[in-house]
């Protein structure tokens, strides 16, 4: 990037600079800097290969990372671990994956450097940017880091046993698929691994010891995606003992212990020597169970002094004599220093009096002289904006650069020009950076037009003259200008308004669940079959019956029965899911129950698709209002948007446009997250009406909701003159009837409020748009007036309830529906740790939250004794404003605590889970929840969510009671919690109560009940089913269900398929291919997730392609043995009766038809050289399409609809040297033409 180093080298303290910079021992101060300019002067002035830039605090330490990209992308963010929170059980590994993603890069800057000969760095040099805080823990050596990388390559022999060792020693963990990163998963001779360090996961698949091959696969779908000769895995933690290091290191705890709790018991202080020893009793089994399983887990950093013989600071991971040292603020890192150790050691003193810790744990950070000492060796910059004293500082040389920021030119383009003219007769070099190529290219040409000379480049290899004005596309926060040198920098942020925010790499779009419903399917669980109703599932049984062997689901009913279910029927099954933990009635089997339940259900679905249908015809029908173009104030007023819209809104936004801009009414339903910037699409909606001279209504179910709303309107409208008044309780009478009158005279634009905006006083001069937000949320009287204002109205409905993608299907065309499923770009995501309760961790999490200006949300979900736990708190925390909140308390008093915590008045809101579905407070980022074990997984999730709502690192603390023994779905629940701690992944794990919550929004409250009698997905299935057939395409009566039962063994071995989970999942997949295509694919992802396929597997395939065809041509049964196929016709199957004798005549009298009550076809089969076992399904699969031209039958399907699994010409699923056969492929079926 020369053109924007060049200038710098007119700097007449330049070379001065560098020469001091030279000198190990002392610091370079230079002074004169301005924030955004700090990282151009650290790019342009040092040329070691490596530069270590220190901050004082995690949000400058990020923004200097994505300044200082605009002009290196070799940077990498190096985060500080949580000193005091060691003691945790499970903890998000994200602050892990991104520090051990750091060291990777510094020791491949440290491998390069030795393979270089030529001596020029600045094409490899890396920088790294962290804060004060990483630079004081102790670690392990580099070394010892590059010395247990794995490195594999095609074609090297490994010992599969040593090698799952050490990925378990490495802090991998073992699971059944690598779906996350730090997990392993083994199946036979195939090795998954997902590093920390890498995108993807990979797949090393053995031949015997011999590496076969090494692919890397998509973690979501687990299929390969492409071939790699050698990979390297770097460990998955920071800690790496052996056996011996943990044995040695448990003797010397047990002294400190012993030593301890002496004195504890000296002074009197039984309870605490009791504890001291039961901390060291819980380590030891810990440790003895699995020594080097333990490297992974938290909790054992508090012991490195014990661990670890010898220590280094992060400073030492960089070589002084290749390296730059950088402080940023000294005097503020001084300060944070200060505060850091204070904190910690006031920490560790009441735990060490507790007996919650050794002394020797105390020791775990270095002091400031030994962090500086370490600095000094190198060269070593500090950058300040003022000349202030840094204390601790060695200062060798001083120098002020005079740098200045650029003043905001507030939209005015003219005040640009004139700037930029009088910078070009100057003499400057200005250049204006732009966060999009096609802006910065119209941007040069805008100038053009403006009489200024000026280009486009993305070329910076070369120097510009004075006098030159240039455009570059990248992102860069604020502008700067140097006086001395004639160097200004223009960002696109000082153009416009306000910032507009980098958009970050998005990562691969989600696309529907991730997880299958029988992934998580469990022994125990409710199942409900299509046609006998509920059971509840009892595992996979493998039954034989005549010596031939097949896998059976088990379901008990009620009454004890059992009924087994073919594995390659299990499309005829699917998990419960009910809503909040309902528990449904189970069936008997046998009985006409469960026929009525679904035809209760059926008629239910009927009457909401034909009242949803007709909703739509009537929409159609009629005109509404037809809003303009968008307009040069609207295109003003969405650049101030002060973040990076996500693709999912800006789709949104474009489909509530377009609706508005055509002659229909419309009725948008958005959903998404709070959060997720349905607000944002309201807005501009509204923008758009208003400047159509339109009035908008707002309505809002709650006051408190309405006030957060009219402030977000008021902030972002005022300077366009709109003017927006609020309706609520919070209103004085002489608002209220200032408002009124306002809105029947036009001169109120927008209102927003409660259910006062729907009595009969409002009166509007010209109502043109309608914003609903969360509609489920009224009552019936208020939701019929909405009815009525609906009618010839456009509607905006917004939805906090995450749509499922299944019901999405059912109502597409029907309700015009938006889904937003992006998290915003700047959201960090949250820190989660699982812990027992404790009140010190209390104390230090609401402290460390109330010091950075925040707020806490402790959640206590029982309104008997939540006053106790807030008053213990402000016991606990004497300094904070404790308050309580619950649902039983009158609406009044519950509104105001709100409404106090919502303006900052209250420290910590203790409260039940009413805040779950709550505000968007950006303030709050901690949240403690107590007795996390008694959460289901989808309301954790939620309840996690109202925190990490802004650009700061949040924190979930999940607690249980010390001595309560974990319920092991419990355990398995809070372990869950680490691994998602990426966001947006409330959509990628389990998230069913939440989905049916969704349904039962949109759909309304008495669909909830209907939903519940069936489970979930078959009530989607049947809604789809109803409203399809409303719109016009016909289903045929009288379903039938196809039955293949062949004297062949198919199923899946256990030991080709060791998790249940995974082998279920497996079978329902099985169970639904209908094509060749789909036939091959799942073959080809068999042999690449699990190896070469079982001959039964293949058997299994075979019977399910076999019968999906068979359904389609009509056919209700196929019945083997060995001596004949029984093939049974549907009696309404419609086919060409007169072709019949001749089809039958052309197989030699193998085949026969019957003409019963179901005719069937008998087919003898012949003695062939292949096992009788396999012959039928041979015989069946690999007839030609010509024997018999049998008419369209009817379809599976719907008429009126192209099929997407037309059998036409099906080829054989696998060829046989023997003669032509029947088979399904003759009883072919085509859907008549639409």
């Amino acid at each position: 990037m020369n053109s924007f180093v060049y200038p710098l080298k007119h700097l007449a303290v330049f070379e001065d600079m560098k020469r001091d910079l030279s000198k190990s021992g002392k610091a370079v101060l230079v002074t004169g800097c301005v924030e955004q300019q700090k990282a151009h002067l650290v790019f342009g002035v040092c040329d070691t290969p490596l530069r270590l830039i220190i901050t004082h605090s995690e949000i400058r330490a990020r923004q200097l990372y994505e300044e200082y990209r605009f002009f290196d992308r070799n940077v990498v963010y190096y985060p500080a671990k949580d000193f005091i929170f060691y003691n945790a059980d499970i903890h998000g590994n994200l602050i892990v994956k991104e520090r051990i993603n750091a060291v990777k890069h510094i020791a491949d800057q440290r491998k390069a450097q030795k393979q270089e000969k030529d001596g020029e760095h600045r094409e490899t040099a890396l920088t790294v940017i962290t804060t004060i805080d990483g630079c004081i823990d102790k670690l392990l050596p580099l070394e010892y880091i590059e010395n247990n990388l794995i490195h594999l390559e095609v074609g090297a022999e490994i010992n599969l046993t040593e090698y799952e060792k050490k990925l378990v020693k490495l802090g991998y963990e073992r699971c059944a698929q690598a779906e996350s990163p730090g997990q392993f998963a083994v199946r036979g001779g195939i090795v998954d691994v997902f590093p920390f360090t890498e995108e993807t996961p990979y797949r090393m698949e053995l031949w015997g010891d011999e590496i076969d091959s090494i692919k890397s696969y998509d973690a979501q779908s687990q299929r390969s995606i492409e071939n790699v000769d050698e990979v390297f895995f770097y460990p998955a933690t920071e800690l790496i003992f052996s056996s011996g290091d943990i044995f040695s290191a448990l003797k010397k705890i047990k002294a400190d212990t012993d030593k301890q709790a002496q004195l504890f018991e000296k002074e009197k202080k039984l309870t605490e020597a009791a504890r001291i020893r039961n901390k060291y009793a819980e380590l030891e089994e810990r440790l003895m169970l699995d020594p080097e399983g333990v490297n992974g887990s938290m909790g054992i950093e508090s012991y490195i002094g014990y661990l670890a013989d010898y220590t280094v600071s992060f400073a030492e991971y960089f070589s002084p004599s290749d390296t730059t040292f950088v402080l940023d603020e000294p005097g503020r890192i001084a300060e944070r220093l200060k505060a850091v150790q204070y904190e910690f050691g006031e920490s560790m003193s009441h735990r060490l009096e507790k007996g919650d810790i050794l002394p020797k744990q105390t020791d775990v950070l270095y002091d400031t002289s030994y962090v500086y000492g370490k600095l000094y060796k190198g060269s070593l910059l500090a950058l300040s904006v003022l000349d202030t004293r840094a204390e601790g500082l060695n200062i060798g040389g001083r120098y002020d650069i005079g740098a200045k920021g650029i003043s905001s030119y507030n939209n005015s383009f003219e005040t640009l020009v004139g700037d930029v003219r009088r910078y070009k007769k100057e003499g400057y070099v200005t250049i204006l950076a732009s966060s999009s190529r096609i802006r910065a290219e119209r941007l040069a040409a805008d100038l053009r037009e403006n009489d200024v000379t000026a280009f486009f480049s993305d070329r910076y290899d070369r120097e510009l003259l004075p006098g030159e004005v240039m455009t570059v596309f990248g992102n860069i926060s604020k502008g700067f200008e140097y006086p001395q040198i004639k160097f200004v920098l223009i960002a696109e942020s000082d153009i416009f308004t306000q910032d507009k925010k980098k958009k970050r790499v998005k990562t691969k779009a989600y696309e529907g669940k991730s997880i299958s419903d029988f992934a998580e399917l469990s022994i125990g669980d409710y199942v409900v079959h299509e046609n006998h109703g509920m059971g509840i599932y009892r595992g996979i049984e493998k039954v034989v019956v005549d010596k031939v062997e097949k896998d059976y689901i088990k379901i008990e009913y009620s009454g004890g029965s059992n009924l087994y279910v073919l594995a390659t029927q299990l499309d005829s099954i699917q998990k419960f899911s009910g809503p909040d933990g309902h528990k449904p009635k189970l069936n008997k089997l046998g009985t006409v129950e469960w026929s009525k339940t679904k035809a209760k259900v059926k008629s239910a679905v009927a009457g909401i698709a034909k009242e949803l249908v007709e909703l739509y015809a009537i929409r159609q029908n009629r005109q509404g209002y037809k809003f303009g173009p968008d307009t040069v104030w609207q295109q003003e007023f969405e650049e101030m948007f002060p973040y990076q819209e996500t693709d999912d809104q800006l789709t949104a936004i474009a489909q509530t446009k377009q609706d508005m801009e055509s002659t229909k009414i419309m009725d948008r339903l958005l959903c998404g997250d709070v959060g997720f910037g349905k607000t944002e699409v309201a807005m501009r909606a509204a923008f758009k009406a208003v400047c159509d001279g339109k009035q908008v209504v707002y309505l809002v179910p709650t006051t408190i909701l309405a006030q957060q709303h009219y402030n977000s309107f008021v902030q972002r409208m005022q300077s366009f003159g709109v003017r927006v008044e609020l309706l609520s309780r919070f209103c004085t009478p002489t608002q209220v009837k200032n408002t009124l009158d306002g809105l029947k005279k036009g001169t109120v634009d927008i209102v927003i409020g409660t259910h006062r905006v729907l009595s009969k006083d409002v009166r509007f001069k010209d109502l043109g748009l309608m914003i609903i937000d969360e509609e489920q949320r009224f009552g019936v009287t208020h939701k019929e007036k909405i009815k009525q204002l609906k009618s010839d109205l456009d509607v905006l409905t917004l939805s906090a309830t995450p749509i499922p993608r299944t019901l999405h299907m059912s109502l597409v065309g029907i309700r015009d529906m938006s889904v937003l499923t992006e998290a915003p770009v700047d959201r960090m995501p949250i820190q989660t740790f699982v812990t027992e309760y404790d009140e010190e961790l209390i104390r230090e999490a609401v402290i460390r939250e109330l010091s950075r200006g925040g707020q806490v949300y402790y959640v206590f979900n029982m309104v008997k004794g939540i006053e106790d736990v807030a008053a213990k708190i402000s016991a606990i925390v004497p300094d904070a404003n404790v308050a309580y909140a619950h649902g039983q308390m009158h609406e009044r008093q519950l509104e105001k605590i709100m409404f106090d915590f919502i303006n900052g008045d209250i420290d910590v809101l203790v409260s039940t889970t009413i805040i779950e579905t709550g505000l968007d407070i950006p303030n709050t980022n901690t949240i403690i929840i107590h007795d996390a074990d008694r959460f289901g997984l989808s309301q954790l999730y939620q309840l996690r969510g109202r925190v990490g709502r802004s650009n700061r690192t949040a924190y979930a603390f999940l607690l249980y009671k010390r001595d309560r023994m974990l319920r092991e779905e419990a355990e398995k629940r809070l372990s869950a919690i680490r691994e998602f701690t990426e966001l947006g992944s409330g959509f990628k794990i389990a998230m069913k109560d939440l989905e049916i919550r969704g349904a039962g929004n949109v759909l309304g409250e008495e669909q909830h009940g209907h939903m519940a009698a069936v489970g979930y997905d078959l009530y989607c299935k049947m809604l789809n089913e109803a409203v399809l057939t409303l719109k016009g395409y016909k289903k045929l009566e009288d379903e039938f269900e196809t039955n293949v039962d062949l004297p062949v063994d198919a199923f899946i071995p256990a030991t080709y398929i060791r998790s249940e989970a995974q082998k279920l999942d497996i079978y329902k997949r099985i169970a639904a291919i209908t094509t060749r295509e789909e036939l091959v694919d799942m073959q080809d992802e068999l042999t690449d997730r699990f190896g070469d396929i079982p001959k039964t597997a293949i058997n299994l395939m075979r019977v399910a392609f076999i019968k999906s065809n068979a359904h389609l041509a009509d056919i209700i049964e196929i019945k083997g043995s060995q001596a004949q196929i029984i093939i049974r016709m549907y009696p309404q199957a419609r086919v060409d009766v007169n072709r019949i004798p001749d089809f039958v005549k052309k197989y030699d009298g193998r085949v026969q038809f019957k003409v019963e009550a179901v005719p069937y076809f008998r087919l003898s089969i012949r003695e062939r050289r292949m096992e009788k076992t396999e012959a039928a399904s041979v015989e069946l699969s690999t007839a030609p399409m010509s024997m018999l031209s049998i008419q369209p039958s009817r379809s599976a399907k719907w008429e009126n609809m192209p099929s997407p699994i037309a059998v036409r010409n099906t080829p054989a699923v696998e060829s046989s040297t023997a003669r032509p056969a029947i088979g399904l492929a003759a009883l072919h079926f085509v859907p008549n033409p639409p």
